[in-house]
């Protein structure tokens, strides 16, 4: 998929003078990125796996996994062009096993294909059993997160953390990994535990349809990444319920109409509201699974010329809301067992803003509520995840308005060297709403295409 017209660099990249201009000044060359179709392979080419000893159980997984997609598999150390390098390093013990790291990806990473993957497996450092073993596996964190702003071409590299006894909930991560839909996550950590009932976790019956029979809610979907998320999440098998205000009654309408939704107009500052989408569920879809904080405001101003009003709208929105809000969603009668949370926080809540103290502090609130959520036992009872996306540099109507040269160094100060798009977000949002992904939870996954603020 082509990047958004609104890029004229990229557009410059497209013409023969351009290039020849791009290449002699030595400049940046985003490539056009592999998304996720549903007819689409998992992967354009052969994937190499290896490991360290005969104790492999992602690889043996991810070998299992491929072989029913019809991806060839080989060996790293064959000659094989690579459409992903997968490296199982859980029985490390020490620092000396980190050379196995390399000797598997380096030799693979010559013959890595345009867009290609390489994911990268360990175990929690957190629960290792020695400091030696503790001081390896966290080791890999740095390393990868090298790894992907080595890569050129699209490719990626992710880091996945698989405790012990989690190693059969694998999968939905494998594939999202594997699949067009990272295209734009690279450099991050995904962490893999066992689910509340220490159960594995359900697969769906079509991998294309994983949300099948799913109810979602998305808030702040009349537009942008709103109307995006709502959009994969459709896609996906989820019945849509649609969330806006009523000032943007007309486009809500349109989008829950388009997916075959409802639609509720409601201010998410509103006491009532939280109560408001539960009756709706419950009365139009008998229930609900899913729910995606998204709703979002930006009143950026220096903090010295900050007023009370300004600031408080921004943490009424973005975060107070989602607080008031989750007292009726996380009723009894709100979120059924089983269910996701998502909430969308921004890059700026991790590495911060000028001009955006007010946005950067409601989104790191989002990202600690998330961590509360997760962690508190009346979710975890109910077997509901709670994770937050991170997005970097979206392309918007927002960032569409951004003078010239902040918005070319916001687009290319990343490892992929461009803006991500709406449908980015919105892919990781879906993956972190499946049932097979019920083994992640607690998590912020940062969509930025490993953007170097806040690397």
């Amino acid at each position: 998929m082509a990047l958004l017209g609104s890029d004229p660099y990229s557009a410059l990249l497209a013409s023969p003078l351009g290039k020849r201009l791009v290449d002699s000044l030595g400049l940046p060359k985003p490539t056009d990125l592999r998304r996720y179709a549903v007819d689409a392979p998992l992967l354009d080419g052969p994937a190499l796996i290896g490991g360290l000893g005969d104790d492999t159980p992602i690889a043996d997984r991810a070998r299992t996994l491929l072989a029913a997609e019809g991806v060839e598999v080989g060996d790293p150390f064959d000659t094989l062009p690579a459409a992903a390098i997968i490296v199982d390093l859980t029985a490390m013990a020490g620092p000396a096993d980190l050379e196995r790291l390399r000797a598997v990806v380096a030799p693979s990473l010559k013959r890595l294909t345009a867009s290609g993957r390489v994911v990268v497996v360990g175990r929690p450092w957190g629960s290792a059993r020695t400091v030696e073993q503790a001081a390896a596996h966290r080791a890999l964190v740095g390393a990868t997160k090298s790894i992907a702003k080595e890569l050129r071409a699209g490719a990626t590299a992710n880091l996945v953390v698989v405790a012990e006894r989690a190693e059969d909930n694998v999968e939905a991560t494998l594939r999202f990994l594997l699949s067009g839909r990272s295209a734009y996550v690279s450099g991050q950590v995904i962490e893999i535990g066992p689910t509340p009932s220490g159960a594995p976790v359900p697969l769906p019956a079509e991998w294309t349809q994983p949300l099948a029979g799913k109810v979602a809610v998305v808030t702040g979907a009349a537009r942008g990444i709103g109307a995006a998320i709502a959009g994969v999440l459709a896609r996906d098998g989820a019945t849509i319920v649609a969330v806006d205000m009523p000032a943007a009654g007309q486009a809500l309408a349109g989008v829950a109409n388009r997916l075959r939704g409802t639609a509720v107009q409601a201010d998410v500052t509103a006491s009532d509201t939280g109560a408001r989408i539960v009756e709706h569920c419950q009365l139009r879809h008998g229930g609900l699974d899913i729910v995606v904080h998204n709703a979002g405001i930006t009143r950026d101003k220096l903090l010295a010329n900050t007023d009370e009003a300004r600031w408080g709208s921004v943490l009424d929105v973005n975060l107070l809301s989602i607080i008031r809000m989750n007292e009726a969603l996380l009723a009894a009668d709100g979120v059924r067992h089983g269910g996701h949370l998502v909430l969308v926080s921004s890059i700026a809540g991790i590495a911060g803003n000028r001009g955006q103290t007010s946005y950067g502090a409601s989104k790191a609130g989002v990202i600690g509520l998330t961590h509360a959520l997760a962690a508190s036992a009346d979710v975890t009872r109910r077997g509901i995840t709670a994770n937050a996306v991170a997005p970097g540099f979206i392309e918007t109507e927002m960032t569409g308005s951004i003078p010239f040269a902040t918005r070319e160094i916001g687009r290319r100060l990343n490892s992929l060297q461009q803006g991500g798009l709406p449908l980015d977000v919105a892919e990781t949002v879906a993956w972190l709403s499946q049932d097979a992904n019920a083994g992640v939870t607690g998590q912020v996954v940062r969509v930025c295409g490993q953007s170097l603020i806040g690397a």
